[in-house]
């Protein structure tokens, strides 16, 4: 059984906002906007935020995250970069973009660390966005992950892959001078592949 069937998923409402004082996923950034604004980047459709909580005790929060529309424009991207995100697309069907759902953020509470939650939260959301009962198609899940050895290595161990194969690439794709840190990198999945 998987930690997750043990949980219940609801979306971040009026109800449940006492019950966020509770998580802690230990990164400063990421409870800020879980604790408080979650909810206004709703109010505003920027994203929807969603939690699992365990059914035994529906105010342990275990996770979170939040998505958002969003695409893989490879117009701007270096050729062979571009070659490599659309290689399993039929020419015929080459577009400028193609439509994505973004990450926007995703956590596990500290109290449920290195139970592979992250992963098995990551392999639900592919599934997700590609339910057959969806209003929506989506090509891709996409996200800015920390640009951090551990946080791109868990993506990568997910399946993603960078969208430029440099700092350098990505820092001129977003136009942010060279000697200005690269706070986060893209990466992109191919749901195809699910």
């Amino acid at each position: 059984m998987s930690f997750l069937e043990k949980c219940s998923q609801f979306r971040l409402g009026g109800k449940t906002v006492a019950e966020w004082s509770q998580f802690s996923c230990g990164d400063n950034d990421l409870d800020n906007f879980f604790l408080n604004d979650a909810a206004n980047y709703e109010r505003q459709l920027l994203g929807k935020t969603y939690c699992f909580a365990l059914n035994e005790a529906s105010s342990a929060i275990v996770c979170a995250f939040t998505l958002s529309a969003s695409s893989v424009d490879v117009r701007n991207i270096p050729r062979s970069r571009r070659d490599k995100v659309t290689k399993n697309i039929p020419h015929e069907k080459s577009l400028s973009s193609y439509p994505a759902v973004l990450i926007g953020r995703l956590g596990v509470s500290s109290a449920y660390r290195k139970l592979g939650i992250g992963s098995e939260l990551i392999e639900y959301i592919k599934h997700m966005s590609i339910d057959p009962d969806n209003l929506y198609s989506c090509r891709y899940l996409t996200v800015d992950a920390y640009n951090s050895g551990q946080t791109l290595k868990f993506y990568e161990t997910n399946g993603f892959k960078l969208l430029f194969s440099s700092e350098q690439q990505e820092r001129e794709y977003i136009g942010l001078s060279p000697e200005r840190e690269l706070k986060t990198r893209l990466m992109y999945f191919d749901l195809i592949t699910v």
